[in-house]
């Protein structure tokens, strides 16, 4: 199997133990981009420089017998909403099509110093406003399983990047599901922490109540690493939380026993695909097989979650966007008669048709007249779906649930119809609204896609999640397919031998 194929703790062993060093490590990766980005176009800008020069600096380190860390030398993907110093950070919209960030955020900071080799800012719906990836000034990703199908969204290019070997992890973030689904539809692991768990100091705002930082990993051994190296307090962020970060590698035991999973029956109305439920149920059955109490349970208001979501947060976008107004940095249009026409002409033209539907959205429910009928109420209705989770947790460890309602859909399949997209995201957005840790990990395959199974937790128990996924994914072998754009022979073989939901 290629260097691109493996996962960073296997790449940590082969390059502690001196049978590949980062520099292999990276140029291997390099290639695999130069063969297969046309494809999948998972990336806004490519750091090839700055990755050769991390990967001879972690040679170094290694040949000079320095400690060496479980990230060191390992390439990584950034989502391209996450700010990196010196290097372009696009938000993959026109109005910032050329900003190059003079500070990293925290989370690229923390990494830094973990270790990690940056290979490339990764492509995203604009401002991370879709569910598909396809709502890019650059143009759409693809997902590496099927390219005629979207990766998922908004952090499409960070989930797809890893898919295709082309990043071992990478970062994304989520505000309604935009780790999770990509995640799902790619056939990854993607944790969404609890808000304030990981710092959200340069990370452009999409909507800051609910906007975080998170990982995409191949397993969730690495998923564990990562969360590792960024989370914690920052004093530069005030929703920073201060609560203690343990080491979740602990948390890597197969043993669930005992363990309280509740199933909410609101997850498995209508609108699951008939393959997306056997594969999420079977892997419900496994987790009972192996010790774990499964109820089902009720999440009475998370029908009206879509509905609280698409008030609040475009009326928090329609506020963080106002900046962009062609005065002080990014693009401005020209011929414009006056300041007032420049405003309007550099907004049309600088955001693209989903990005101004939001503003629109947000600013209208923001308005005099209509605070109170729509925004003040969703605020409401928020607080009644946060007390549903407690309830929940009041008895269960954990909650399971589908990641989303289908697999991954076509490309441009339902780019004209916006609610239909925003269904996408049914089953992700009540865990934002709550601001609660959750995890998706691949459960099955059903029409040659993967299927994902999210993992919900309470407030900061990011440890009982890693530690379900874990005893899953011992248990089953999706984590080792490859999609076919990138595997082997071997795995062809594997994958023709092998049915949708084996475990």
């Amino acid at each position: 199997m290629s260097l691109c194929d493996l996962t960073a703790h296997e790449l940590h062993k082969l390059f502690s133990s001196g049978e590949a060093s980062a520099t292999e490590i990276a140029e291997a990766h390099l290639e695999r981009i130069e063969a297969i980005e046309q494809e999948v176009r998972a990336y806004v800008t490519v750091t090839r420089d700055r990755l050769l020069e991390a990967a001879a600096a972690a040679d170094k380190a290694r040949q000079s017998g320095e400690v060496i860390g479980p990230l060191t030398g390992i390439p990584m993907a950034i989502k391209d909403n996450i700010v990196t110093q010196g290097v372009k950070t696009t938000c993959a919209s026109r109005i910032l099509e050329n900003f190059i960030p003079p500070y990293n955020a925290t989370v690229v900071d923390r990494l830094y110093n973990a270790g990690g080799c940056l290979v490339g800012k990764a492509n995203m719906d604009e401002f991370a406003m879709g569910s598909s990836c396809e709502h890019s000034h650059f143009g759409p990703t693809h997902n590496p399983w099927d390219t005629g199908r979207v990766p998922g969204g908004s952090s499409g290019g960070s989930a797809a990047a890893v898919a295709a070997g082309e990043a071992v992890f990478a970062l994304g973030s989520d505000t309604g599901g935009s780790i999770r689904q990509p995640a799902s539809f790619c056939g990854v692991v993607g944790m969404k922490p609890t808000y304030g768990r990981v710092s959200r100091y340069g990370l452009v705002a999409f909507a800051s109540s609910l906007d975080q930082i998170g990982p995409f990993t191949r397993d969730i051994t690495d998923c564990a690493l990562v969360l590792n190296a960024i989370c914690g307090h920052d004093p530069r962020d005030t929703t920073s939380a201060s609560e203690p970060v343990p080491d979740f590698t602990e948390s890597l035991v197969p043993d669930i026993c005992g363990m309280r999973l509740g199933v909410p029956r609101e997850y498995f109305e209508e609108g699951l695909s008939k393959g997306v439920r056997e594969a999420v149920n079977s892997a419900i059955e496994l987790l009972a097989e192996m010790g774990a109490t499964v109820e089902e349970c009720s999440l009475p208001h998370t029908r009206y979650a879509l509905s609280t979501y698409y008030l609040i947060a475009p009326a928090e976008a329609s506020s963080n966007l106002a900046r962009y107004d062609g005065v002080r940095y990014g693009y401005r249009a020209s011929g414009a008669r006056d300041f007032v026409d420049m405003y309007k002409k550099t907004r049309y033209e600088g955001f693209g048709p989903e990005v101004r539907r939001r503003i629109m959205l947000g600013t209208y429910a923001l308005s005099a007249g209509y605070y109170d009928a729509y925004y003040l109420k969703a605020l409401k209705v928020r607080t009644l779906i946060c007390k549903d989770f407690d309830n929940a947790f009041d008895k269960f460890d954990a909650l399971v649930t589908p990641t989303a309602p289908t697999v991954a859909f076509s490309l441009g399949e339902k780019a004209a119809d916006p609610l239909s997209m925003y269904l996408s995201d049914i089953c992700t957005i009540p865990v934002n609204l709550a601001g609660l840790p959750a995890l998706s990990v691949t459960c099955g395959f059903n029409e040659g896609m993967p299927v994902g199974l999210q993992l919900i937790g309470p407030h900061f128990a990011e440890g009982t999640l890693l530690r379900l996924g874990y005893a899953l994914e011992q248990s089953t072998d999706f984590h080792r397919r490859r999609p076919p754009l990138t595997k082997t022979q071997e795995w062809d073989r594997n994958m023709e031998e092998a049915p949708d939901n084996a475990v």
